[in-house]
């Protein structure tokens, strides 16, 4: 007699077809791609994009808030710092008060590439949110933060 547990086919379908999450994931890597390809002149992917918009700040920010807003632990922004910092673009450097914390920063090559990308993203972002129904992107920012 065997033990294994048969899962209708029909559940498959109705995941496929309901779950929030996989249609969330699914249009997430969409975007990603979406983004990755109209960034790509300048040297970034969207996750860099994001990263560097977030060090566009008036004072250098640490890591936690920058982890936070991004919504990643501080190993993955590490990590994800470390090719930026590669190319010259991101500054990483020991807080002034506590020498164990980091403050990020944008370098002035990082700015002129960011201010070279920003344009690429406003012309996607735009035709992005032309596409959606009723052109509601307010609508579909605002479903997104109640998930948060």
């Amino acid at each position: 007699m065997s033990n294994s547990v048969e899962i209708p086919y029909s559940t498959t379908l109705l995941v496929r077809d309901t779950c929030l999450c996989l249609h969330v994931q699914r249009a997430a890597r969409a975007l990603a791609r979406l983004f990755d390809e109209a960034l790509r002149p300048v040297g970034l992917t969207n996750g860099q994009f994001s990263l560097m918009m977030s060090l566009n700040r008036p004072e250098p920010p640490p890591m936690g808030p920058v982890a936070n807003l991004l919504a990643m632990d501080q190993t993955t922004l590490t990590a994800a710092l470390k090719p930026l910092q590669r190319r010259g673009w991101v500054n990483v450097t020991p807080g002034a008060k506590d020498k164990r914390s980091r403050l990020l920063s944008l370098t002035a090559e990082g700015k002129s590439v960011l201010a070279a990308a920003v344009p690429i993203w406003q012309s996607t972002h735009a035709a992005l949110e032309d596409k959606l129904p009723g052109a509601n992107g307010d609508g579909l920012r605002s479903m997104l933060l109640a998930l948060c």
